[in-house]
């Protein structure tokens, strides 16, 4: 999300798109979007890193139980034993 709104800023600087440019008042809001932007690109991606290792962990932890149920076959096939 951030990221977005810091490359929105940079195309409108450059004068792409036919927004007007610097000074512009697409620019001001393009300024405005990269400063509430800027705390979202520091902050995200660690959570995430943190959120797809933990998913990893417990896929790991649980798999036998899930192979050993049957659950996988029935979630990849939808049927029942």
């Amino acid at each position: 999300t951030g990221g977005a709104w810091d490359n929105a800023k940079k195309y409108i600087e450059a004068g792409e798109g036919g927004l007007g440019g610097k000074g512009s008042d697409a620019y001001r809001a393009a300024v405005i979007g990269d400063t509430v932007g800027d705390p979202l690109k520091d902050t995200s991606g660690p959570s995430l890193n943190i959120l797809i290792k933990l998913m990893a962990i417990l896929s790991l932890v649980f798999a036998p139980a899930f192979a050993k149920t049957g659950a996988l076959e029935y979630l990849a096939l939808g049927e029942s034993r």
